[in-house]
């Protein structure tokens, strides 16, 4: 019995030493490429080589070039802490970029650190055609070829196994021998017999439970998290146009922001506001702007709404905006009637136009534009645009980036609770000339006696649980 004890606790130990068995930590321009998007890429642009929220990475080897690496590593880690002991190089950043702070990444390890660095210098050096690499530790960053380390972990699991089968049998001869020498009969169990017992079965039963419940958690955790997503609209809308060339503010369009917990999707009544004038777009001419005219109901043609449009057919809609189109078309041109050229433009137009408005599911050109949602929350988590851009005072490109040079919106942030967390420990309230916060009197005389220099949302409960999630 004993020795049947001791072989099932060493196939025990064999299989958990195959499922956690993890290498070592390695520095992968690969690994570096997913810290820096879900960590860094939410305030430095991508490029390495433009000022965004934080300054350009590309020159971080000659700017900390000064200065021993461990100085660069404890400012990636906690930027302030290293500004509070006056060291020169975070001291100039700070000055730079002040108020803005630098989101603290403690958990972040030295190859954590050189992978990103690494992903850095790969990005300068190789653009857009920098691929997954390893390099070194502790090189300068240089670019190798990557390299895979299945061979390894299979090395190992097939060194246990055998390992495993060779214990299990001078067990088994270690048995037969005592029972020969006692002169009992001898009732050990094969390897086989072992691994399909009743005590084998349900530790397979508790590791695949372990392994679907690790999984389904690691899931539901993504859900949202898709930062850089950027999905092909409906219409081809240009944020940079709008927001950018033509100085339109967010909350004109997402007027929600300011009074509710959604930021709404604009109505298409709001872009008709400007453009039952505005009729040729500078970019795609009549092409998406005509969308948006099949949407509302309205025709270009004589400037006023189409009476009982939502019961025309679709044949008596095409007729409508195919003559706009022409129309359009022959003007820009001067020619007296359509070409080849303009016959295909017309067509193509219209077929573009009944793709982007009609689907399985909405099949008349009628109706509401069906956005394609960019930004999702999980249902338990409580989030108010109202709270932040009201009274916290948020500006909408602290959380979606530099909307106003993106031709088509992407996720900036990745969303997650740990960058919301460190936002609200990092976030300074405005309680100046704000009577949302006037019931905080404590803070308020604390900072007129200049006990507290600053309050944070950390400070007004902002990490209590129940402030997200309901």
């Amino acid at each position: 019995m004993l020795c049947n004890a001791l072989r099932t606790n060493i196939l025990y130990t064999f299989l958990f030493l195959s499922l956690g068995f993890s290498s070592a930590a390695e520095v992968s321009v690969d690994g570096g490429k997913t810290i820096f998007t879900n960590v860094c890429g939410q305030c430095h642009a991508r490029d390495m080589k433009t000022l965004s929220t934080g300054p350009a990475l590309g020159g971080y080897a000659e700017s900390w070039s000064e200065y021993p690496r461990e100085d660069l590593y404890s400012w990636i880690r906690n930027s302030q802490a290293l500004i509070g002991t006056g060291h020169p190089r975070a001291v100039e950043l700070w000055n730079d970029y002040k108020p803005t702070l630098m989101t603290n990444n403690l958990d972040l390890s030295d190859d954590d650190i050189e992978s990103v660095l690494a992903y850095i210098d790969c990005k300068v050096v190789n653009g857009p055609e920098c691929t997954a690499a390893i390099v070194a530790n502790g090189t300068d960053g240089a670019v190798g070829v990557q390299q895979s380390n299945s061979w390894m972990y299979w090395l190992i699991f097939a060194i246990l196994a055998g390992l495993a089968l060779f214990l299990s049998r001078v067990i088994n001869n270690m048995g037969r021998i005592a029972a020969h020498r006692d002169g009992v009969p001898y009732e050990g169990k094969t390897l086989a017999q072992t691994l399909t017992s009743k005590s084998m079965i349900t530790f397979g039963i508790f590791a695949l439970v372990i392994l679907g419940g690790y999984t389904t958690v690691s899931r539901a955790m993504e859900l949202g998290r898709q930062q850089t997503y950027a999905p092909e609209q409906p219409i081809k809308f240009s944020h940079e146009t709008h927001a950018g060339v033509n100085k339109i503010d967010c909350q004109y369009c997402h007027d929600g922001a300011r009074r509710s917990k959604h930021a709404l999707i604009p109505a298409t009544n709001t872009c008709m506001n400007c453009h039952a004038a505005i009729k040729v777009g500078t970019e795609h001419g009549t092409a998406e702007l005509t969308k948006v005219f099949a949407s509302a109901g309205y025709d270009p043609s004589t400037n006023k709404y189409i009476e009982n449009y939502d019961n025309l057919s679709e044949e008596e809609i095409k007729a409508i905006y195919t003559k706009w189109i022409a129309d359009s078309y022959l003007a820009e041109t001067g020619l007296a009637e359509l070409d080849n050229e303009g016959k295909r433009i017309v067509d193509a137009q219209w077929k573009g136009l009944v793709s982007s408005l009609t689907n399985d599911q909405k099949t008349k050109i009628q109706g509401p534009i069906e956005w394609i949602r960019v930004h999702n929350l999980p249902d338990h988590v409580y989030f108010s645009h109202a709270q932040h851009v009201t009274v916290g005072k948020v500006e909408c490109q602290q959380c979606h980036g530099p909307v106003e040079d993106m031709e088509l919106v992407e996720q900036h942030a990745p969303l997650s609770m740990g960058w919301c967390i460190n936002c609200h420990k990092e976030t300074e309230v405005q309680f100046k000339d704000n009577d949302y916060y006037n019931s905080y009197m404590k803070y308020h005389e604390e900072l007129a006696s200049g006990e507290k220099e600053k309050v944070t949302v950390e400070d007004i409960g902002g990490l209590e649980c129940q402030k997200c999630h309901y």
